[in-house]
């Protein structure tokens, strides 16, 4: 199902032209017009999901079966060092645009992007905690 005031469901479907790597009848995948390096390129489904909470499983599976495709075949082709799949749900977490959308990032040595976060130093008893939360 798509969303007609979502610009992302307007790209994935054709509407809006773009710089596109792949399609099949589930996905379009994209090249990023505000890339963090020399490649960047977008998963977007066709169908409309906010984020990762609303994509059924059968179309998460799939997305990471295309990462992988996509991200083998970027890296051979633009022989990069390495690569970033990035994934944001809600604004917090960085995400911009609300249709789940998955960054395919190639990497290369010295390429200035700092993709991460600050390691913690929780106690056994802090980790434990959480795990008894979660489970």
């Amino acid at each position: 199902m798509k969303n007609d005031n979502c610009i992302f469901c307007k790209i994935a479907n054709g509407e809006i032209p773009s710089k596109t790597l792949y399609e099949d009848e589930d996905f379009r995948v994209i090249l990023d017009l505000g890339p963090a390096t020399k490649g960047h390129a977008l998963i977007l489904p066709k169908d409309h999901f906010a984020n990762l909470y609303e994509l059924p499983d059968e179309t998460a599976a799939k997305v990471m079966q295309l990462a992988k495709k996509m991200a083998t075949q970027m890296t051979e082709k633009l022989v990069c060092d390495g690569f970033n799949l990035v994934q944001n749900n809600g604004e917090v977490a960085g995400q911009t645009v609300f249709h789940f959308h998955l960054h395919l990032i190639p990497r290369y040595e010295n390429d200035g992007q700092k993709i991460g976060w600050n390691p913690g130093s929780p106690s056994q008893d802090e980790l434990e905690e959480i795990k008894n939360t979660i489970v």
